[in-house]
Formats: C-alpha cells, sequence, structure tokens
C-alpha cells in the first residue's frame, strides 16, 4: 500500500511538469492550420487567427485573480477541475460545426489553463526545496518551450488528415493529466488568500519586468518572420524552421538556466537577461546575415528563459501565502505583453521596419533594470534568498 502512494505520489509530481506542456501547445497548435480552418468554415485564413486571440486573451485574463481563486478552492481540486473542462473544450473545438463554435471551444480552453498553470508553478515550489527552486522551474520552462514549439509541427501533421485530430489528441492528454492529479495541497492559513495579496507593489513591478521582458524578446518573433520574408524572402515554411530555433534552444538551455538561477541569483539573472537580451533584437533587425539572424534568434530563446525563469523564482521564492496568486499575476502580464507587442510594433514595421527592431530593444534594455534596482518594500526583509540581488 505504501509503494502505491508513493507511485501515485511520483506520477503527481510527473504530472506537475508535465502540464507545463499543454498550456503552450494548446495556444499555438491552430497557428500552422490556419488557411485549413478558414477552408473549413468559409473564412479567410486572416479570420481563422482569431482562433489564437480567442485563446490567449481569457488565458491572460482569467490569470489575473484564477491563482488566488485557486488558493481558496484547493489548488487540486481546481487544477484536476481545470482539466477536465479543458478537455471538454478541446472536444468541442474537434467536433465545431461552425466558426463561432470553434472560437467559443478555444475560449474555454484558455480559460481553463488559466487556473493550471500558475497553481502548477506554486505546487512545484511548495515541493522543492528552496536551493533547487531555479532548476524545478526551468524544467518546467522547457516543458511550456516544447509545448509552443511543437504545436505548429504537431497541428501541421494532424492536418494532413484533418486539423480537428488535434484537438483530440489536446483532450486525451488532458484527461490523462486530471487522473494523474497533482501533490497534496499545503496545509491552508487561517485566513482565505485575498486578491491584494497577489496584487502587492513589488508583485507588479515584477509582472510589468515581465510585461515589458516577454513582449520585447520572446513576443517580437512576428517581427523576425517579417523581415525573414521580406528581406531574406523565405516561404513560410523556411520562416517557420528558422523561428523554431527560439524555443529548441530554450529547451537545451533550461537546466542551465535553472542553475544560473540558483547559483548566482534570480534578480542577477533576469538584469543579465535583459541586458544582454536587448542587443539580440536590435542586431536582428539590421544585420544583412539571414544566418546571423537565425542564430541570433535561438539564442534570444535563451535569455528569454533566463527573464521568465528568474522572475518566477523571485515571486515563488518569497515567504508567506498565496504563492499561486502571485504567480498567477506575473504570468497575466507575460502574456498580455505578448498580445501587446504586435499592436506596438507592426506600426513601427510598415513605417521603418529597422526602427520596429530597436524600438523593444530600448525598452527592454531601460525599464526592467529601473524597476528590478527600484528601492523595495519593508515587508521584503523577510524574503527568500532567490528574492535577494
Amino acid at each position: 500500500m505504501a509503494q502505491v502512494r508513493a507511485g501515485g505520489r511520483r506520477l503527481a509530481v510527473v504530472g506537475l511538469y508535465a502540464g507545463g506542456f499543454l498550456g503552450p501547445f494548446g495556444g499555438a497548435m491552430t497557428s500552422s492550420v490556419l488557411p485549413e480552418i478558414g477552408a473549413d468554415f468559409r473564412v479567410s485564413a486572416g479570420a481563422a487567427a482569431a482562433t489564437l486571440t480567442g485563446y490567449l486573451l481569457p488565458f491572460a485574463g482569467f490569470m489575473l485573480f484564477s491563482g488566488t481563486w485557486g488558493e481558496r478552492w484547493g489548488a487540486r481540486r481546481t487544477v484536476r477541475g481545470a482539466y477536465l473542462v479543458y478537455a471538454a473544450a478541446s472536444v468541442l473545438c474537434a467536433v465545431s460545426w461552425s466558426f463561432p463554435v470553434l472560437l467559443g471551444g478555444r475560449a474555454v480552453q484558455g480559460a481553463a489553463n488559466a487556473f493550471t498553470t500558475p497553481l502548477l508553478l506554486a505546487a512545484i515550489a511548495a515541493v522543492t526545496p528552496r536551493e533547487r527552486l531555479g532548476r524545478a522551474l526551468g524544467v518546467f520552462a522547457s516543458m511550456q518551450a516544447a509545448g509552443q514549439t511543437s504545436a505548429p509541427l504537431v497541428g501541421g501533421l494532424a492536418a494532413e488528415v484533418s486539423w480537428r485530430w488535434a484537438f483530440a489528441g489536446a483532450a486525451v492528454v488532458a484527461g490523462l493529466l486530471a487522473a494523474a492529479g497533482m501533490p497534496a495541497d499545503p496545509p491552508r492559513t487561517r485566513q482565505p488568500p485575498r486578491l491584494r495579496s497577489a496584487w502587492r507593489p513589488e508583485v507588479l513591478r515584477l509582472a510589468a519586468v515581465g510585461f515589458v521582458g516577454w513582449g520585447c524578446l520572446g513576443g517580437v518573433s512576428f517581427l523576425v518572420a517579417l523581415r525573414l520574408g521580406d528581406d531574406f524572402g523565405l516561404g513560410a515554411g523556411e520562416r517557420g524552421l528558422v523561428l523554431t530555433g527560439f524555443g529548441v534552444v530554450g529547451i537545451v538551455s533550461a537546466r542551465l538556466t535553472g542553475w544560473m538561477v540558483d547559483h548566482v541569483g534570480a534578480r542577477r539573472c533576469v538584469l543579465l537577461g535583459t541586458t544582454v537580451g536587448a542587443v539580440l533584437p536590435a542586431l536582428i533587425g539590421v544585420l544583412p546575415s539571414l544566418v546571423a539572424v537565425g542564430a541570433l534568434w535561438a539564442v534570444a530563446g535563451a535569455f528569454s528563459q533566463v527573464v521568465i525563469v528568474g522572475l518566477s523564482a523571485v515571486v515563488l521564492g518569497r515567504d508567506g501565502g498565496n504563492r499561486g496568486g502571485a504567480i498567477s499575476v506575473l504570468q497575466s502580464f507575460r502574456f498580455l505583453g505578448g498580445a501587446a507587442s504586435p499592436l506596438a510594433f507592426v506600426p513601427l514595421y510598415h513605417a521603418q521596419p529597422a526602427v520596429a527592431f530597436l524600438a523593444p530593444a530600448a525598452l527592454v534594455l531601460l525599464i526592467p533594470p529601473a524597476l528590478l534596482l527600484r528601492r523595495r518594500a519593508p515587508d521584503a526583509r523577510s524574503a527568500a534568498p532567490a528574492d535577494l540581488p
């Protein structure tokens, strides 16, 4: 009996990390099959792109408070329920009989995933020794990168038969994750967590760093794709292959990223990632070599991971309750930054392509250090070591 319980607990811990794959995979799974979706529902490929936005906006929006609500309801019960809702929404997408039905299913997918990612991260922090937190978060980030990187490929392969099979596969994976569950909830505090405990000034500053850092580094893949087509004449498949380097390097560098966070310090890693990372989009926008552009974009994947893993370690390394709520706010701002990036930089690209790359480089070089080096509130004295510069 003890062995069975131990095996179940190991399975639940594995499920914590596997859950990091599902969210980004679900978000990007339609990115390579927009023409096929459009043809099925007699809409343009541009209109079919709403399946991406329709997932991302509920995902980022609900995460503003989903972590706190999940902590109140119980993380294990919330995550399992969210997986089941995600599975049902995936089935709805797979059998959708009209484009509005598909969009509705995508929105439910995004909302459900908002109730998994922050609680999984908080659970990882709860079962991981503090001195190894960076490495654990690095593994989780690598699973997220794997999901985002593989989604266009899996979606494209499924579309050789029918794009709907990709959603059927997502439903099966979500069901398996619900069955695996997660470790027991940590002991509850007397008072249920409140939203204001997640929306502390320190968390909001870190969330603003995540907004700028991700929006100006990982969030500018569309700018790279535009330049690859306009300046180097690459087709869709070739552009996709070059862009995949970002995720591949992010996966490969995950263990090193976690080691750096644990040994160098989370805040120092974020500063390093934003400082070096700022140089990369600037060079990508002006260098005349396709090889150089592809290599620099791949390297940007590693430094983007340094920023995100470092920020997560700062938030989750703090003592106190409502870790799920705090990391939920950080993750929400991160993805909102990615959603805002095209709105901010596409007009610049059409006006002056080089400026469109220099603008995010300047923002990520100036804003994160100003926020991270600002004097912290007095309650930061009780922060965990990972929270110290």
